[in-house]
């Protein structure tokens, strides 16, 4: 949610960001959140009017009642009276306009920074480096989910009949590998300074609503029947909420935490799921980095949480790239984003292993997140970003590591967690 001062001084900037994300039907919101913001600041000064009339009528009465000007008092607490629903009626009104306004505000997409490429959806994507060299072995690389098979690691029949498409039962090394991978991951962050947490897997509908745009919570998120809860579709959903109406002191910034759960996503939509394999499922599990920082140190921190995510997977042996997300492929709260995407030597391109994202005051705002320093209180930035997701990751590390006679190498970052074991054969 963007400062309503935006609107106020800069219309133009706040119209010609809609149009950069290819929101021309948003346009018009900008000048009716102009109006409701006038009619509101107009309710305002009426009802300081009256409560100051109020104040002055009511200390005239009891001068009068010692004057014994009993008429005249009567008739001044009579125009109390008045003055008392007058107010109330004020009051409702500019409560139901701020209401109408904060829904609308809610729908305005964020500032994108200036360093964002222009384009309508992402297919116009920018690949900005890679890291390794992509390879393409000269044998064979199988499915993914005939990897796991062979090595007796996947049963999707089983969890269909159990909870239906989009779930899997993960077995014995494949397992193992799966849970090692996310293990590593949660070290590695931890190595870098940022403080572990297994955050609620489940939250209020409004955190729901200060983390994530209403397009984005239909589209992902499951609600838990009579009640107002939601599963998280990643723990940044509660490790950012879990500073709502907070005021942090200045000098505890920055925050920087990384979360292990899993997620829950409905996947529904054009994309579908994925009958036989694992990239698009309605449950896995994640690694996680948030900070919460000063907003002049927003972009610093955005640069190395990226590079965290393609050590993490250059040190099991992955090539990836970088993919700077264009304006219409941001989601309204985003001011910058980019996609880690991981070497498929099956397919010969890459695919999405993690997000990387700065909210600016997105987030802060409508969660009420701030921080107090010398020169007073202010909304703090919010960014988020993958370690590590699985079993996308999985993907990744199986067809990298897959061996001519259908074993399969684990990276040496992995053996501890595995207990040494340097390959898992094929059954």
């Amino acid at each position: 949610m963007i400062d309503i001062k935006l609107i106020r001084d800069n219309k133009d900037l706040v119209k010609e960001n809609i149009k950069k994300k290819f929101q021309d039907e948003k346009l018009p919101l900008v000048d009716e959140i102009s109006d409701l913001d006038k009619q509101i600041r107009e309710l305002k000064l009426e009802g300081d009017n009256l409560r100051q009339e109020r104040n002055n009528t009511s200390s005239e009465i009891g001068g009068l009642m010692r004057d014994k000007k009993i008429d005249e008092a009567n008739e001044k607490k009579q125009r109390v009276v008045e003055i008392n629903q007058k107010l109330i009626d004020v009051e409702n009104e500019e409560n139901e306009l701020s209401q109408k306004l904060r829904e609308k505000m809610m729908l305005i997409p964020q500032i994108i920074d200036e360093t964002v490429p222009i384009g309508k959806d992402d297919s116009e994507n920018v690949e900005i480096e890679k890291f390794g060299d992509p390879f393409v072995p000269n044998y064979e690389i199988p499915y993914h989910a005939d990897i796991c098979e062979s090595v007796g690691g996947l049963d999707k029949d089983s969890a269909g009949r159990t909870s239906g498409q989009g779930f899997y039962y993960l077995l014995g090394d494949i397992a193992r590998l799966h849970e090692a991978m996310i293990a590593y991951a949660r070290d590695f962050m931890i190595d870098k300074g940022f403080t572990y947490a297994i955050p609620p897997f489940m939250i209020h509908s409004n955190v729901v609503e200060g983390v994530m745009s209403f397009p984005e919570m239909e589209a992902m998120m499951y609600k838990i029947e009579n009640e107002d809860l939601y599963l998280i579709g990643t723990s940044e959903h509660s490790m950012i909420g879990r500073f709502k109406d907070q005021i942090i002191k200045e000098n505890e910034l920055p925050i920087a935490m990384t979360s292990y759960s899993p997620c829950f996503r409905k996947e529904g939509g054009s994309h579908g799921l994925e009958e036989r394999g694992l990239y698009r499922v309605h449950q896995f599990e994640k690694q996680e980095m948030i900070v919460i920082c000063d907003p002049q140190d927003s972009m610093d921190w955005y640069n190395k949480m990226w590079k965290y995510t393609v050590e993490v997977f250059r040190n099991m042996d992955i090539p990836v790239r970088q993919l700077e997300c264009c304006s219409g492929d941001l989601a309204d709260l985003k001011v910058k984003s980019c996609d880690i995407e991981a070497w498929s030597p099956r397919q010969k391109k890459y695919f999405e292993v993690g997000s990387c994202s700065t909210l600016g005051d997105a987030q802060a705002r409508r969660l009420s997140i701030r921080a107090k320093g010398e020169n007073g209180t202010y909304y703090v930035h919010t960014l988020n970003n993958t370690v590590l997701a699985s079993p996308r990751g999985l993907i990744a590390l199986l067809e990298n590591n897959y061996q001519e006679d259908g074993s399969i190498k684990i990276p040496k970052v992995l053996q501890p967690y595995m207990g040494g074991k340097e390959k898992i054969e094929k059954k």
